[in-house]
C-alpha cells in the first residue's frame, strides 16, 4: 500500500509542478470564466430580468461558470498524458515497477487538484455579485469541486488513453466541451426543456456539478430558496453519488486501456 501511495504522490506532484510552471495557462484559465460571467451574465441580465427564475441571472449563472472552470481545467490537464505518449515518457513510466492503477489515479488526482485550486479563485467574485459564502458553504463547495473534477478528469484520461496525438485530443475536447457546458443547465434551468435535451443532460457529468453548486451557493438565501428548489434536479447528496459513479465508470476502462500496453 505504501508503494502504491508513493507512486500516486509522485505522479500527482509531477502534474502539479507542470501546471505551476505554465504561467500563461494559469492566467488564461483564470480569465476565461470571468469573461463568460461578465459577457453572458450582464448581457442577459436585463433581458431575463422578468423571467420566472426568481433569481438574478448573474447569480443564476455563477455556479455554472465555476463548474465550467473546473471542467475546462480537468479536461485539458489530461492532455499531458497524450504529450507523454508522443514523447515516450509514458512508456518509461509504464515499464517502471509501479501499478498501472497508481499511474491513472495519480494523473487524475493531479488534474483534479489543479482544477479545484483554480476554481477557488472564482470565489472571490461572490461578494461582488451579492452572493454570501459562509465557511460551511465553502467546505461543501470544495467537496463538490473535488468530486466534479475527479469525474471530468476521469473522462479526460479515458479519452487521452485512446488518443495518440495532442492534436486529435484537442479536437475531441473541443467537440465535447461546449455541448457538455450548454447541456449542463449553466445558462437555463433543465426542468422545462425538451425530452431529448433532458436525456442528454442526464448523461452529462457537468449537469450534476452545476445542480449541486447552485443549491450550495444560492440555497442559503432566504429570498431564493424556493426558486432554487424548483430549478433543482436532485439533492446535493444524490448529485455527489452520481459524480462518484461517473468517476468509477470512466476510470475502469481508462485503466484497462493503459494495461493493454504501449
Amino acid at each position: 500500500m505504501m508503494h502504491f501511495l508513493k507512486s500516486v504522490r509522485t505522479i500527482w506532484m509531477r502534474e502539479i509542478i507542470r501546471f505551476w510552471r505554465d504561467k500563461p495557462r494559469i492566467i488564461s484559465t483564470a480569465f476565461q470564466p470571468i469573461m463568460f460571467l461578465v459577457v453572458f451574465g450582464f448581457g442577459f441580465r436585463q433581458i431575463l430580468a422578468k423571467s420566472n427564475f426568481g433569481i438574478d441571472f448573474i447569480q443564476f449563472v455563477y455556479p455554472g461558470i465555476i463548474a465550467m472552470n473546473v471542467m475546462g481545467i480537468a479536461f485539458f490537464s489530461s492532455v499531458s498524458t497524450v504529450w507523454d505518449r508522443e514523447f515516450g515518457f509514458l512508456k518509461e513510466i509504464l515499464v517502471a515497477p509501479v501499478s498501472r492503477v497508481s499511474i491513472v489515479v495519480g494523473k487524475i488526482a493531479g488534474a483534479a487538484t489543479v482544477a479545484t485550486l483554480q476554481a477557488l479563485i472564482l470565489l472571490i467574485l461572490a461578494p461582488i455579485i451579492g452572493v454570501p459564502l459562509t465557511f460551511l458553504v465553502l467546505v461543501n463547495l470544495i467537496v463538490f469541486m473535488v468530486l466534479l473534477s475527479f469525474a471530468i478528469a476521469g473522462l479526460g484520461l479515458l479519452i487521452a488513453s485512446l488518443m495518440t496525438t495532442t492534436e486529435s485530443f484537442s479536437v475531441v475536447m473541443q467537440v465535447l466541451f461546449f455541448p457538455m457546458f450548454f447541456l449542463s443547465g449553466a445558462f437555463f434551468p433543465l426542468t422545462q426543456v425538451p425530452y431529448w435535451m433532458e436525456i442528454l443532460s442526464k448523461i452529462d457529468p457537468l449537469t450534476y456539478g452545476v445542480d449541486a453548486f447552485r443549491q450550495i451557493i444560492l440555497g442559503q438565501e432566504a429570498g431564493v430558496i424556493q426558486a432554487v428548489k424548483n430549478l433543482s434536479l436532485n439533492t446535493p447528496l444524490i448529485d455527489g453519488l452520481i459524480l462518484a459513479a461517473f468517476f468509477i465508470i470512466f476510470i475502469i476502462p481508462a485503466t484497462l486501456n493503459f494495461n493493454k500496453g504501449e
